[in-house]
């Protein structure tokens, strides 16, 4: 079975979301037979390499949002957080674009460790208030991710894996998505949103049994028990 989540490195419930299947997928009994993709996806490609301003200047300004509504929605999404186990510091956010730490996930991809790259992506940027589009950040997170210093240098002088997030990003599109993060299993079921774990876990179900299902043998009337007792 093949789960794809589309998802933002800048986006605080894609972080939480993925908390939340993790729970869930943790519990499926056929979880080593479900391979996951993360996709790349931007909520804003249009913020600079460099943004002067906090997260909540952030969304006030480009969003025009009241900054007691902002300050509202980061205690919420920080309540929601801590449920998870996940310690978000808004007030610590470096505001900037995602698009080459999207890159670097593709690459991580190639020597299977995206969800290493993504994992820590999510983290320092809204953990430790890392800044997610710095050239020397992002050097450092693939050498300790173990990738390759040429292909990493490679990152920076060249456009490689930039199609690939474009490709993506249009794919999104193409199927319908219009936030994240968002779920798709077997290109059959989407889920759209930081679900519950529980509801993780029914769609896994029922993808499962759809392309795996019981196929009755042998007769149909053989002796059997039921609630009204057993066949004589």
């Amino acid at each position: 079975m093949k789960i794809e989540i589309w998802s933002d490195v800048a986006c605080p419930w894609c972080y939480i979301g993925k908390r939340r299947f993790e729970s869930a997928l943790a519990e499926f009994p056929h979880r080593d037979s479900v391979e996951v993709q993360w996709r790349s996806y931007q909520l804003d490609p249009t913020v600079p390499g460099h943004y002067d301003g906090t997260e909540l200047d952030y969304l006030s300004k480009r969003k025009g949002m009241a900054p007691e509504q902002v300050s509202r929605m980061f205690e919420h999404v920080a309540e929601q957080a801590k449920g998870e186990g996940l310690n978000y510091r808004f007030d610590a956010v470096v505001v900037a674009n995602s698009f080459t730490a999207h890159r670097l996930i593709h690459l991580a991809a190639a020597h299977g460790k995206q969800d290493a790259a993504k994992e820590r992506l999510l983290s320092d940027h809204f953990e430790h208030g890392k800044d997610i589009g710095n050239q020397g950040y992002l050097t450092a997170l693939g050498h300790d991710l173990g990738l390759p210093a040429e292909e990493i240098a490679e990152l920076f002088e060249s456009d490689k894996y930039a199609e690939d997030v474009r490709r993506d990003i249009a794919e999104a599109r193409a199927i319908g998505v219009t936030g994240v993060p968002f779920f798709v299993i077997d290109r059959k079921y989407g889920l759209s949103g930081a679900q519950p774990a529980d509801v993780f876990t029914q769609a896994l179900n029922q993808a499962w049994q759809e392309a795996n299902p019981l196929v009755a043998v042998g007769s149909s009337d053989a002796e059997a028990c039921g609630p009204d007792g057993c066949a004589i």
